[in-house]
């Protein structure tokens, strides 16, 4: 047997990745208020995320410190240009898995189990559902 088995760790550990999942979740979100046209405020943020506003303000300070956002005390979070490709590419993530779970579950709404597995997921296998739910209409 060629293949290694890992721990769900020991696979995120051999990934290069400098953004965690918690960061991408939080990417996500500031993409999609973005997205409605709405400026984006570290208490609104919190609100949106279910979090304390004091671990918001600590992870858009992570997402400054990445070069995802711009960020000032008290002022709104704006995405930088790699920040906003990012958070679409999270939005399209989303919005696929979003999309087959909903059709192979015969469901409506899917968001739970969306967001518990959208971070262990590549971007091939991605592209590849989307193709697969295209070829299916």
């Amino acid at each position: 047997m060629a293949e290694k088995f890992y721990t769900l760790k020991g696979y995120a550990l051999q990934e290069a990745n400098a953004i965690t999942s918690s960061m991408e979740d939080y990417l996500e979100m500031i993409y999609r208020i973005h997205q409605d046209g709405e400026a984006v405020r570290t208490g609104q943020l919190a609100e949106k995320l279910n979090v304390k506003p004091s671990s918001a303000t600590k992870m858009v300070e992570n997402l400054k410190n990445q070069g995802l956002v711009t960020a000032e005390k008290y002022g709104h979070i704006k995405l930088t240009p790699s920040g906003s490709r990012l958070g679409e590419y999270l939005m399209y993530r989303h919005d696929t898995l979003h999309d087959f779970l909903c059709y192979i579950n015969h469901s409506e709404n899917e968001l739970e189990q969306v967001e518990k597995i959208e971070h262990f997921i590549n971007n091939e296998t991605v592209d590849n559902i989307k193709n697969l739910l295209e070829n299916l209409e």
